[in-house]
């Protein structure tokens, strides 16, 4: 997984989306982000835990991933900036069909 800065992530976001059209979908996770690669173990005593967490997004096109770490300073300007670009690109939505269902008075 290639771990881009913000502005390249969301240029490249932008052709996964063009290349997903066609065939296939992207998926895109987001969660926060301590900075820690490894996983550490449960001890009884708690720790204090970080005043300020990033958040890393994670997006996946067939068997292309890309990933980028925003901080808490630049989380504003990135929101608008992926806001915009997920409102261009989602135009292939389809519908969901509703189903009529008849309901049964009871007696």
């Amino acid at each position: 997984m290639v771990l881009l800065d913000n502005d390249t992530f969301l240029t490249r976001l932008t052709i996964m989306f063009h290349k997903a059209r066609n065939i296939g979908s992207v998926c895109i996770t987001m969660k926060r982000y301590d900075g820690r690669n490894k996983h550490l173990p449960k001890d009884g005593s708690k720790k204090l835990d970080p005043q300020e967490y990033m958040c890393l997004l994670r997006a996946t096109v067939s068997n292309k991933k890309i990933s980028t770490v925003v901080h808490p300073k630049d989380v504003n300007k990135f929101q608008q900036a992926y806001c915009s670009l997920l409102r261009g690109n989602m135009d292939g939505l389809k519908k969901v069909k509703k189903t009529k269902t008849k309901v049964k008075a009871t007696q």
